[in-house]
């Protein structure tokens, strides 16, 4: 089950379209839909959470707590609705095409990828890109 939760006023559209492509894919990568909670929140509770659970001191726009077990992908993806709209001004992209980047690197992180190292980055950025493609594509 994927569900969203709204810790801001930042509402999203078309839930029922988001979900569709999210578990595509999931399923389309040979993994399971289990329980996936997304968090829209702001800059200051995203810092915190990161200063709590990671000792990291800087703003992320995602912090992604993987509870996956075997192929049953499960976790809690918390987005800062603030620095998606800053970097998607930041990279000249719409805001919504920002959001689902970000959205599917939470996913990505959950079926194994990493992007500490450049050459992570990269096999991440790519991964994203061909998802990405997947959102447009009619089931």
């Amino acid at each position: 089950m994927i569900e969203y939760n709204f810790k801001t006023q930042f509402v999203l559209k078309n839930k029922r379209k988001y979900t569709d492509w999210l578990k595509k894919v999931i399923n389309g990568d040979g993994f399971v839909t289990g329980d996936i909670s997304y968090v829209f929140t702001n800059d200051e509770e995203l810092l915190q959470i990161n200063k709590e659970y990671l000792n990291h001191h800087d703003y992320t726009d995602i912090i992604t707590f993987d509870y996956t077990s075997n192929k049953r992908i499960s976790g809690d993806i918390f987005i800062s609705i603030d620095r998606v709209k800053e970097n998607a001004v930041k990279y000249k992209v719409q805001f919504e095409e920002e959001l689902r980047r970000v959205m599917i690197h939470g996913i990505l992180h959950l079926m194994g990828l990493k992007d500490k190292t450049t050459l992570e980055k990269s096999i991440m950025t790519a991964a994203e890109d061909n998802k990405l493609q997947m959102f447009h594509v009619e089931p």
